[in-house]
């Protein structure tokens, strides 16, 4: 009984110590790539956060000096909504079109893999792009542009997706890239082209009925429809499939670790 107990034990010890190694090694990249990336630039590491916010900042005061919104819906609630879930998507993506070559040195490490180099982009990101949202949104309710969000769990997983899709799509198209320079220039232009139709700029209910069908169809759409329901609760009737949703993260979540098992095979036999 004991031989079998200490047997069984070993595994989940040695699992247990895995995981945090790569926990190191993700925290190690992650420290890098702030140094790397913002280290030489002023404020340093905060553009991480900054940045975004000064993006979304500036679409929100044109939309207002706009002054054009067909809509019940507050004009600056409605914007920090949709811009903020293109950044989280888009810029997720984007960082991760160049993850291996300016890595590619530290797999001579033998704990280093090149999923690590994915998931450091990717937390990076997400965690900008968060900061940046909960800080212009609290920004926003103090200077009387916007109430408090309606539904903060709603909200909350309606991100969690978002952030989920975003993930998924930056492994895949990530992974693609490191095989093709093709795809990265071709993701970028088609990023342009994408985000009139991501769900940003309009509420599904604006759509004629038919095309309200379609437009559910479109991963983002779901995501920020269901985003808005959560900030603007009985304001909106929003229109949403999470269960699609859901299925198309994990396609894409296993699609892009298959890639990336690919090209890890690829680089290991360089």
């Amino acid at each position: 009984m004991s031989s079998a107990t200490a047997t069984s034990a070993r595994p989940q010890g040695s699992f247990g110590r895995s995981l945090s190694i790569q926990g190191r090694i993700i925290g190690a990249l992650l420290m890098r790539e702030l140094i790397t990336r913002y280290s030489r630039h002023n404020i340093g590491f905060l553009w991480m956060f900054v940045e975004p916010m000064l993006f979304t900042a500036g679409i929100l005061i044109l939309w207002t000096l706009r002054g054009t919104h067909e809509s019940h819906l507050p004009l600056v609630p409605f914007v920090l909504t949709g811009y903020s879930t293109i950044l989280l998507w888009r810029n997720t993506i984007n960082r991760c079109g160049n993850a291996l070559d300016p890595n590619r040195t530290l797999l001579h490490h033998r704990n280093v893999r090149v999923v690590d180099f994915f998931i450091a982009r990717i937390i990076l990101e997400v965690t900008g792009t968060t900061v940046s949202f909960i800080f212009l949104t609290f920004l926003m309710v103090l200077l009387g542009f916007t109430k408090m969000p309606y539904d903060f769990f709603e909200l909350f997983m309606a991100w969690i997706l978002m952030a989920w899709f975003a993930a998924g799509a930056a492994l895949l198209l990530g992974a693609a890239g490191a095989m093709s320079e093709t795809v990265d220039r071709i993701w970028h232009v088609a990023s342009y082209l994408f985000m009139p139709f991501s769900g940003a700029f309009f509420a599904v209910e604006w759509l004629p009925y038919h095309v309200q069908k379609i437009a559910i169809w479109i991963p983002t759409v779901s995501g920020a429809e269901l985003f808005r329901e959560g900030f603007f609760g009985p304001l909106v009737h929003s229109h949403y499939n999470v269960p699609y949703l859901i299925v198309v993260n994990m396609a894409l979540s296993f699609a892009g670790l298959y890639a990336i098992k690919h090209i890890t095979g690829r680089v290991e036999g360089e």
